[in-house]
């Protein structure tokens, strides 16, 4: 499903027009944004939580030339489903 769908089938639901409805899903994936950019975890009950997760610097290989090289440490947006999304998604 694309965004353009996903916005679709949220506007038939809500009973609001498209146009509303992609104002509402980019203002909301604004916040979530915003609140990762500054170490927030964004918990939606019921969803999932979003959270920002380190990597720690490490070695690497250079698959080309087998050189060895250092990646460094970075953070990165997780997502953890909850339990009510992992069973709906079970069956």
């Amino acid at each position: 499903m694309q965004k353009t769908d996903f916005i679709k089938a949220v506007a038939e639901r809500a009973k609001v027009s498209q146009k509303e409805t992609k104002q509402i899903i980019d203002a909301a994936l604004e916040v979530i944004t915003e609140a990762l950019a500054r170490g927030e975890k964004v918990t939606l009950t019921g969803f999932g939580t979003f959270e920002v997760r380190s990597r720690q610097a490490r070695e690497g290989v250079n698959p080309q030339t087998r050189e060895k090289i250092h990646i460094p440490a970075t953070k990165t947006p997780g997502f953890s489903a909850s339990s009510t999304l992992k069973e709906a998604v079970k069956g």
